[in-house]
């Protein structure tokens, strides 16, 4: 939504006050637009393999929509956490193995379904789980095999909004190619009357506009818009790697979420007494 609102400030502001001074249509040159798009989506392409340019389309919905990553889902990531690991507490790891081997049949993850749509989320969860129940761990080695999951899920996430900022960064380039072919253009005509040959370098200068317009106004805020909803995403991993660990440093249930509570952001965290309260009515 914000970046739509963006969006509309951008052109208003640019073409409200270019109108003051002369007509918006002198803006509109067909050529000029087929070319910079064209080598916008050549430029894209030819930068990036297929698995790339794949995520960088699916990435694009991410920028338009809010975010999940909210205080309620984080709520519902903990008191799930909290409600396994009391369950290992009173019945031992091996209580859990149905649960963990199964989730999507699991009567404790179809409590919080917020959680369970997350397929990555809940995958991560599970193998680290899986791996307590399979026996005794070194909590370092856990820890070191989380923190490279971690890194690897945050570098491929990071490709999409990436390569968008790259082409972004290069559409000024591009304007200035599309610049030049109009000026060249316009050198081939230099018998033709100074109205004529003023028409032409505009509508030359439109490719420059464009470029930087499209660069600075448009592909690199979305790209922005990509990386944080990116960046957001991470930090559920962050919170069930801290909760684990100190599950598996012998924490109690209630103090492991504490640790996770601790490591979110200050907009999405519940406070002690809200969290105690939701466990406490969500136990009873």
């Amino acid at each position: 939504m914000f970046l739509l609102i963006g969006y509309v400030i951008i052109l208003v502001a640019a073409l409200g006050s270019f109108a003051v001074h002369g007509s918006v249509i002198a803006l509109w040159v067909p050529a000029e637009y087929v070319a910079i798009f064209g080598m916008f989506i050549g430029g894209f392409v030819a930068a990036n393999g297929p698995k790339v340019v794949k995520s960088s389309i699916k990435s694009l919905g991410l920028a338009f929509k809010g975010s999940k990553f909210n205080r309620a889902l984080y709520v519902d990531l903990l008191s799930l956490l909290y409600e396994i690991l009391s369950k290992v507490r009173k019945e031992g790891l091996m209580s859990i193995e149905n649960d963990v081997e199964s989730p999507g049949s699991s009567p404790i993850f179809s409590k919080y379904p917020k959680v369970a749509s997350d397929h990555h989320a809940v995958e991560f969860m599970c193998d680290y789980l899986r791996m307590m129940v399979g026996g005794n761990l070194n909590a370092f080695e856990i820890e070191n095999l989380m923190d490279m999951e971690i890194e690897t899920h945050h570098q491929e996430a990071h490709q999409a909004p990436h390569a968008i900022d790259e082409i972004g960064q290069a559409m000024p380039a591009f304007g200035i190619v599309v610049c030049v072919m109009g000026v060249v253009n316009t050198m081939g005509s230099v018998g033709e009357p100074p109205a004529v040959l003023g028409k032409m370098i505009a509508g030359a200068l439109v490719g420059t506009f464009l470029g930087i317009l499209l660069a600075y106004g448009f592909i690199c805020p979305l790209a922005s818009q990509i990386r944080q909803k990116v960046e957001e995403s991470s930090k559920i991993f962050q919170v069930m790697k801290v909760v684990l660990l100190a599950s598996m440093n012998g924490y109690a249930p209630q103090i492991a979420v504490e640790f996770g509570r601790k490591v979110l952001y200050a907009n999405d965290r519940p406070s002690f007494l809200e969290l105690e309260q939701e466990l406490k009515n969500r136990k009873g």
